[in-house]
């Protein structure tokens, strides 16, 4: 990528990176572009919170945009981007036709973060108190919604290879229009410099309130897990840090319980970095969780689920344990708490999987080279995707004509 490029980002949020591991993921591409010298415009319809990143510290331009207003076809025109990367697909279905017909040069990327259906069908098949199916996820509108996104898009950054599976075997989709990419980790060194196992208390979970899958998740530890916990380790804590935290959660703390609701922290490391065990007991989601390489980053090895744990390791070991069943689940949580040398297998572990699955230069690599060769290449790149034509098609642009229409009405 040479120099003299520019990057506009749709965010259906303003990224809080403090906050959310989407936030983070945000800034790891947003670093990516920067560094090939990328001039870059970050633009949202949402409100900013006091949590929102100040990207105008890093040189950045920030736009508030309107949804189903024709002042956004004036923006991008004049702004003229070389790449839009939507970050979601709902950010796409409005604002994906008005950058192709204004720009129809830009590369368009989506991050997916993950796949918002796959998470969506998993929690309804989960209340519902039957198995996923990918036939269930195949049948829901929102799949066929996300589904349609990526093939709009010229390329669809997917952060889970259990996810990237799931679309290449199972809906066929050209592997040129996807790209694996997870979380980008620094790399591990001898010098990295973590609190060794004596130097450690109290097991954490950390997590957004405004992620279903956490709450679920917190709920877990408090009615059943933490009580069979807290009965064999009494001397231990369990602490809950988390933005966002519902009162129900709030409600939860108990100090005689040793069930601690910490709520929103300045830096995860360092509450991270002061825990022995992290434990994740996820029942439903998707995508691959930063709680859990955020543990591995600092040298905390984690108890999770198969959910939890999901395109997240490879062929490699977990740092610590997987386990589904809850008697299983708090052994594991003991044995790592309270055997030195299994604890320090599990950090080592960890160190291996970023070292060898999120490596971030490698990554950042992978990524330059995707981009320039799909800019190299953009008309035949397209030419090839004919599902994508189909579904740009003013005939089946549905998101288009319902765009158009609230436009007409707002004016009324």
């Amino acid at each position: 990528m040479s120099n003299n490029k520019s990057l506009l980002v749709i965010a259906l949020v303003w990224p809080e990176p403090a906050s959310t591991a989407a936030g983070v993921r945000m800034m790891q591409l947003l670093d990516v572009f920067q560094k090939q010298g990328y001039s870059i415009t970050i633009a949202s319809a949402a409100s900013k919170s006091e949590y929102s990143f100040d990207f105008t510290s890093l040189g950045f331009e920030i736009k508030d945009i309107k949804m189903n207003d024709s002042s956004f076809d004036v923006f991008v025109k004049k702004l003229n981007p070389d790449v839009v990367l939507f970050d979601r697909f709902l950010t796409e279905e409005q604002f994906g036709w008005r950058v192709a017909e204004n720009c129809p040069d830009a590369l368009r990327i989506l991050d997916t973060e993950d796949l918002h259906s796959l998470r969506h069908v998993r929690e309804q098949c989960f209340k519902m108190g039957i198995p996923f199916t990918t036939d269930a996820w195949l049948a829901d509108d929102k799949t066929k919604r996300e589904i349609a996104s990526i093939y709009r898009c010229d390329l669809s950054l997917i952060i889970s290879s259990f996810e990237f599976d799931l679309l290449t075997d199972v809906i066929k989709i050209d592997i040129s229009l996807l790209l694996l990419l997870p979380f980008m980790a620094n790399e591990i060194t001898e010098e990295t410099n973590w609190k060794t196992f004596e130097d450690r208390k109290d097991f954490l979970f950390i997590g957004g309130g405004k992620h279903v899958p956490n709450i679920d998740a917190i709920k877990c530890l408090k009615t059943i897990i933490w009580p069979l916990l807290h009965k064999r380790l009494p001397e231990a804590n369990l602490k809950i840090y988390g933005a966002y935290l519902p009162q129900q959660v709030v409600e939860m703390n108990n100090t005689k319980e040793g069930f601690l609701v910490k709520g929103r922290v300045e830096d995860a490391n360092d509450v991270m970095q002061a825990s022995k065990v992290c434990l994740a007991p996820l029942r439903f989601g998707a995508g691959i969780k930063g709680k859990l390489l955020s543990a591995m980053q600092n040298g905390t090895p984690s108890v999770t689920t198969t959910i939890g744990a999901e395109g997240m390791h490879g062929i490699l070991d977990w740092n610590g344990y997987i386990e589904n069943d809850h008697t299983a689940f708090v052994e594991a949580a003991i044995r790592l708490y309270t055997v030195q040398q299994t604890w320090e297998n599990a950090q080592e572990q960890g160190k291996s999987l970023i070292n060898t699955l999120y490596a971030k230069t490698s990554l950042e690599h992978i990524l330059v080279q995707k981009i320039e060769q799909l800019q190299n290449e953009l008309i035949q790149h397209r030419s090839q995707n004919f599902i994508g034509a189909l579904l740009q098609h003013q005939t089946l642009q549905s998101t288009k004509y319902m765009g158009k229409w609230i436009e007409e009405k707002n004016r009324g």
